[in-house]
């Protein structure tokens, strides 16, 4: 059994805070939740809750050491997905846990977060994890210690059914399936939901669930590992009411977005979102009728 309960948030490097703030304001369809900075650690953020996740775009701003590796991070990367939080109730138990199953996780240390519109302060814990286990994709657990109502729902923003109301699924791209079984099933403790290869499509994919949620790792059909290669973390895909309507407001508001087409799973629609994105992956996707399951596949 997984310490984790839920993907908390998903982390995003951009460079320029005001611009990526402005274009995922138009992307979700929502205001944001949080404004902030991260004292002394030389990063600035911006938050939008939704309604099984946060997206955290985060900065550098200023001097500090985090603020620095996420530069070099920007200069070597480019924009985009930068990693993901997974949520646990006891920051200390989840350590424990995790270390008893051969992961080298930290010890919890704590995190503070000012709101500069509202001067209000949010505190957290974080269980750090060794990116080598996770193959260069930062994953972290997190304790939150201020209420939920700290970082409120972000108002929608225009008709509700066109705006994003969650997150169905994240995709990360690896050369290594086997790797991704021992560190998200094995020593992560996460739900292995399915591990499926496709020959037509050239592609085996795993899919991990926690807290409805899914973490999807394609590999080739046969992979050919690379010690020296890392995975990557691609693409978003977010879960949308009405298909139609959220792709209407997103061409009218500028994006370059696919025409509609059939999910890969039945009754399911999607469509892609080819920019701006500020270098993610982006795949917006309607459930089918009285199923929110995810389109595990839609990025491939």
């Amino acid at each position: 059994m997984s310490e984790f309960t839920a993907v908390d948030h998903v982390l995003l490097a951009v460079t320029d805070l005001d611009a990526a703030m402005r274009t995922y304001v138009r992307l979700l369809g929502r205001t944001p939740s949080w404004r902030g900075s991260h004292p002394g650690l030389g990063t600035a953020n911006v938050l939008f809750r939704l309604d099984d996740t946060y997206v955290e775009l985060l900065s550098p701003a200023g001097p500090g050491a985090v603020g620095d590796a996420l530069r070099a991070w920007i200069a070597a990367s480019g924009e985009g997905p930068l990693g993901f939080a997974l949520a646990t109730p006891d920051a200390d138990a989840c350590t424990a846990a995790l270390r008893g199953r051969g992961l080298a996780a930290d010890d919890p240390a704590p995190g503070l977060g000012h709101d500069e519109p509202s001067g209000a302060w949010r505190r957290w814990r974080t269980v750090r994890l060794p990116q080598t286990a996770a193959r260069g994709i930062l994953v972290f657990g997190i304790q939150h210690e201020s209420p939920p109502e700290m970082l409120p729902l972000g108002s929608p923003i225009g008709a509700p059914e066109a705006g994003v109301r969650g997150l169905d699924h994240l995709v990360v791209r690896s050369d290594a399936p086997e790797a991704a079984l021992a560190f998200y099933g094995g020593q992560l403790g996460l739900r292995l939901a399915l591990d499926r290869t496709f020959p037509d499509w050239g592609v085996r994919l795993l899919f991990f669930r926690v807290g409805g949620i899914t973490i999807e790792i394609a590999a080739p059909a046969e992979p050919v590992p690379d010690p020296a290669a890392e995975d990557s973390f691609w693409g978003l895909s977010w879960r949308v009411p009405d298909l139609a309507a959220a792709r209407a407001r997103l061409v009218e508001a500028g994006f370059d977005v696919s025409d509609p087409r059939a999910g890969r799973k039945p009754g399911t629609k999607v469509c892609t979102v080819r920019g701006p994105t500020h270098g993610v992956a982006t795949l917006l996707l309607e459930p089918a009728p009285r199923d929110s399951a995810p389109d595990h596949a839609a990025h491939q």
